[in-house]
């Protein structure tokens, strides 16, 4: 029986199907960091580096995206290329899936839209930098990302440095417990803020090792809990910005996209983008680590999971 199903309109690189077909671990990777995550030529090269690495760390990269409507699990050189360089790459998320489908466009996938795909290619472990959650206000506006509700439905295990330091921690975390996501936080007690290593909130789980986490996934699903998990893994300490660096320059950029008006799937890439600018690059620096953390670390999980099964 074939472990990497046949999906309509879903492609394979060979490199990525003759890893699943021979039941080796497999990372995915989400395509909107590099379209509208970091400035050109960062992004292509991180995400060429960022596959490297998990290559070296014993697993195979599958870098996902929508490419003239196809599901892309796996990318060449040149598609890494054009993600990273065309205007014409949509940030999509589920609701614009079937849309970019039917219209044979291409679109750069967010968390849900990676963990989605993933799902259909039969992978079960997605690295990524930060994953959505509840914006600053969203009591108010109710602006929740896509990838709380997908990973209380799709079974995927994602590995970030927490949610995007941008957001409200938490809510995030009250609205990840609602949706009966476990957050486990990778070798340390406290939940980690992306930039930094600390929210100053205390982490739901906790677990120290690749192999505990690939336990406690496997268990998951054996029970037939269906749905992902959100591994919580802090940025390196040589690489982090603390808190009370980060904080007011967060708050200046959430001034500016106020005042200028943008929200909705605009608004991330904007703050981001504005932070880079704000401390100098220093951002884009810690955002290129936390994400090469956690590749390193997902393939470790990846590895431990398949040698379980």
């Amino acid at each position: 029986m074939t472990r990497a199903p046949v999906v309509p309109y879903l492609e394979y690189t060979e490199e990525v199907h003759d890893a699943l077909e021979r039941g080796a671990p497999v990372v995915a990777l989400e395509s909107t960091i590099i379209s509208h995550g970091m400035p050109y030529p960062q992004n292509v090269t991180t995400a060429r580096e960022v596959e490297s690495l998990i290559r070296e760390a014993g697993a195979v990269p599958a870098t996902i995206a929508v490419l003239h409507g196809m599901l892309k699990v796996g990318l060449t050189t040149d598609e890494l290329e054009l993600l990273g360089t065309s205007s014409e790459v949509n940030k999509i998320s589920i609701r614009d899936l079937p849309v970019t489908v039917a219209m044979k466009r291409h679109g750069a996938t967010t968390v849900a839209t990676t963990m989605r795909i993933a799902s259909l290619a039969g992978i079960r472990v997605f690295a990524t930098g930060g994953t959505g959650g509840v914006h600053r206000g969203g009591a108010e506006s109710f602006d929740i990302s896509a990838d709380l509700t997908e990973l209380a439905h799709t079974s995927v295990a994602v590995v970030s440095a927490g949610v995007k330091s941008i957001l409200d921690i938490g809510l995030t975390l009250e609205k990840l417990e609602t949706l009966g996501v476990p957050v486990i936080a990778f070798g340390t007690s406290e939940f980690p803020a992306f930039f930094s290593r600390n929210s100053g909130f205390q982490a739901p789980l906790r677990a120290d090792s690749a192999g505990d986490v690939a336990r406690i996934l496997r268990a998951k699903w054996d029970l037939g809990l269906q749905g992902g998990a959100l591994i919580a893994n802090p940025i390196p300490a040589e690489s982090e910005i603390p808190a009370s660096e980060i904080d007011p320059i967060i708050r200046e950029a959430l001034s500016e996209m106020s005042t200028r008006g943008i929200s909705g799937k605009d608004a991330t890439p904007f703050l981001l983008g504005r932070i880079v600018e704000l401390t100098g690059g220093r951002s884009l620096r810690a955002n290129i680590a936390l994400v090469k953390n956690n590749a390193r670390v997902a393939s470790a999980i990846a590895r431990r999971l398949e040698a379980l099964d």
